[in-house]
């Protein structure tokens, strides 16, 4: 099974650096690159070299915002799973990332697990299923 490619956009470093450790030890997955900002997420994702099957992305970031990430990436041609990880995951928050291209939405404090098995079934090629996680 080959690893998941997995860029992380996060503006703490103890959090990124947390959630780095934790997927690459549970989960088959290499994290081959992370953010704090929206531009520097941006530059990444664009350059056509640079290859992700996952991306997780904060709402508030250190400049810019996730909106902004979900936003772009949406029209890039390379497609990637999209997934928003946030302290601020309203129902209306859901929404609209869902709405900017986001296939899911977790909440940083209490949906950590649901996102390590959502993580599991990407790595493994089984079924991920948008809906779940979009609006509870």
């Amino acid at each position: 099974m080959q690893p998941l490619k997995t860029y992380i956009v996060e503006d703490s470093p103890v959090i990124r650096e947390n959630l780095i450790a934790t997927l690459e030890e549970l989960l088959p997955v290499e994290v081959v690159g992370s953010a704090e900002d929206e531009s520097g997420a941006l530059q990444w994702l664009e350059r056509a070299d640079h290859r992700a099957d996952l991306v997780i992305v904060d709402i508030f970031l250190k400049g810019g915002s996730g909106l902004g990430v979900l936003r772009a990436a949406r029209a890039m041609p390379q497609r990637r799973k999209l997934v928003v990880l946030s302290n601020y995951a309203t129902p209306d928050m859901r929404r609209k990332c869902m709405e900017l291209g986001a296939d899911r939405v977790f909440d940083k404090s209490n949906e950590i697990d649901a996102l390590i098995q959502y993580c599991s079934r990407l790595a493994s090629g089984e079924p991920t299923d948008s809906s779940l996680g979009a609006l509870s």
